[in-house]
């Protein structure tokens, strides 16, 4: 490829709304350029990464048995209504109507299409077990879409689903599909980590992260250092308190707390520490109004609070519930003697803490030395309901757990029978018998796996891509070709020596001066370049560099080529 031929349009300037580093940069490398909020077009550049991760992508999942299939991104209505989820999945499904006032949406995700293809498809044990995939577009109506594609409302995700007669089956594809991922991530080139997650809207039993780990990364997760355990903070855990409770040693005393409205304020102003603070959280799920109490220095974990029987639907508590059932404005709300029945949800650290610290129940008041037992009843249920923290104890005997930033671009999922259930795919067994299938589901952001890259891997030149994902391997940068024949016959001999062993090589003979040149060259990220100049030629010589190396080298064109064997 010729730079002279090819449309590279870089920019200096950005639009200010250009939040991270990886949209930054693909703005000003001309990757891709907006069309409306979270809608971009990618550039012949941009698509030439693209391609590359979609073709490993793809490799990866024919290597793995997979079968590739295409399926319609507008999908009707009525399939969504069979599994409930044409209104339950919110205001991310973008429902528009044909001529015939017909509704459909637009494909978020394929779980209704596939599951319809399998049951007028799949017949018979005989035909399972079968992993079906497509690499196409989505769209998810974000309602504040930014950081340019990893979160856009148009994305490309190559998203598979397998069906097997029993969930041991399931579970055997579900490890060949993590492994991968795995395999996937290492040949992009990436630092990666899996992680134990939430199902989310998707649903299912069981499922995993694939992170890149960059610290610009919305997800945190968190992983000990004593075994392979990580998770999502949505759903980590650390190693339950040690011990049993403390017995009591203070008298439970009111204390004026006259605009002390947070743990942390009543802390300082008390002279304690943190931790010997609980907050107390207000809300209102199917056992009435609750108390949800965690640790000063903690944080409630919405997700686990979520996920306890009667707590799936909750929601926080109006300041008139609150002045109903306990007296006192939000601020200095506590469990000891509210005025109506209440039902206590404590965090499991919260539950062994003794002479705590809490709200009163009245206006600029807090309590010191409350004890459970003593001062107000045990708490209803005890559960792990806060996020982790750096240092926590691992479970299991793992060490420690430490916290990192992570982009996540791959998700498994067991789903289960829920979705072959709802939509009746069922096959018959060995004996003749009818059987819910078991499925599985196993998606990758394609598109935001671009940006994740660069997240991880850029500097203040620009982007520095791993080899495999890199839109050209080499570039031949050629100085003052029309000035200098011997120069350019030089540069055309070593493109076309360079790319008749395979390499994919771009020539830069667009005949700019060398720092604009080197400039585009390290902002869209080639991992080598190679300069051809009439100094160069009068010592034999070439000029290589490495992208991520901050000097260059003289080298003879046997040594260049060594290079690239």
């Amino acid at each position: 490829m010729r730079l002279s031929r090819f449309h590279l349009a870089t920019i200096k300037e950005v639009p200010a709304d250009a939040e991270v580093v990886s949209h930054r940069l693909m703005l000003r490398a001309g990757m891709i350029r907006k069309l409306a909020a979270g809608i971009y077009t990618w550039s012949p550049l941009g698509l030439r990464v693209l391609r590359k991760v979609e073709a490993i992508v793809r490799e990866e999942m024919d290597r793995a048995g997979a079968l590739e299939l295409s399926m319609p991104s507008i999908q009707p209505r009525e399939l969504w209504e069979e599994t409930g989820r044409w209104e339950r999945f919110g205001g991310q499904l973008l429902k528009i109507r044909d001529r015939k006032d017909q509704e459909y949406c637009y494909g978020p995700t394929h779980e209704e299409v596939v599951t319809d293809f399998a049951r007028h498809e799949l017949k018979s044990y005989r035909q399972l077990p079968v992993n079906l995939y497509q690499i196409q577009t989505k769209f998810r109506d974000e309602i504040r879409p930014r950081f340019g594609v990893m979160r856009a409302r148009e994305f490309l995700m190559k998203d598979a689903y397998s069906f097997h007669l029993t969930p041991e089956c399931l579970e055997r594809e579900y490890r060949n599909m993590f492994e991968t991922y795995a395999r996937i991530f290492t040949r992009l080139g990436l630092r990666f980590r899996a992680v134990r997650a939430d199902s989310g809207a998707i649903g299912g039993s069981a499922s995993q992260e694939f992170h890149v780990l960059a610290d610009s990364g919305e997800d945190a997760i968190a992983f000990a250092s004593g075994s392979d355990y990580a998770a999502n903070v949505e759903l980590a855990t650390a190693a339950p308190p040690a011990g049993p409770r403390p017995a009591p040693s203070a008298a439970m005393t009111r204390v004026p707390t006259p605009t002390q409205k947070t743990c942390e304020d009543v802390a300082a102003l008390l002279g304690l520490p943190l931790d010997r603070t609980v907050k107390s959280i207000a809300i209102v799920g199917e056992r009435g109004f609750t108390l949800v109490l965690v640790r000063g220095d903690h944080g409630l974990n919405e997700i686990k609070l979520a996920k306890l029987e009667g707590f799936g639907e909750y929601r926080m508590a109006r300041e008139d519930e609150i002045l109903e059932h306990l007296g006192s404005p939000p601020g200095f709300l506590g469990p000891v003697a509210p005025r109506r029945p209440i039902v206590v949800v404590a965090d499991r650290d919260v539950a062994v803490m003794a002479d705590f610290v809490c709200g009163a129940n009245a206006e600029g008041f807090h309590l010191t030395g409350v004890n459970f037992g003593r001062d107000l009843p045990e708490p209803d249920l005890v559960a792990d309901l806060r996020n982790v923290v750096e240092g926590d104890p691992a479970p299991e005997g793992g060490g420690v757990l430490s916290i990192a930033r992570g982009i996540e671009v791959g998700h498994v999922f067991q789903l289960g029978q829920k979705y072959a259930e709802a939509m009746g795919a069922r096959v018959l067994d060995e004996t003749g018998r009818a059987q819910v299938a078991w499925m599985g589901c196993y998606g990758i952001g394609v598109s935001r796996i671009v940006a994740a890259a660069i997240e991880q891997n850029h500097d203040e030149a620009g982007i520095i891509w791993p080899e495999p994902m890199a839109p050209w391997r080499i570039a031949v940068c050629v100085i003052n070709p029309k000035g200098d024949p011997a120069v350019a016959a030089a540069a055309e001999e070593l493109y076309a020596m360079l790319s008749a062993r395979g390499l994919e090589v771009v020539l830069d003979d667009r005949g700019l001066r060398p720092g604009p040149m080197f400039a585009d060259i390290e902002l869209i990220g080639i991992p080598h370049r190679v300069v051809v100049s009439e100094r160069g030629l009068a010592a034999g010589t070439f000029e290589y560099r490495q992208r991520r190396e901050s000097e260059s080298r003289a080298l003879t064109r046997d040594a260049l080529l060594a290079l690239f064997d």
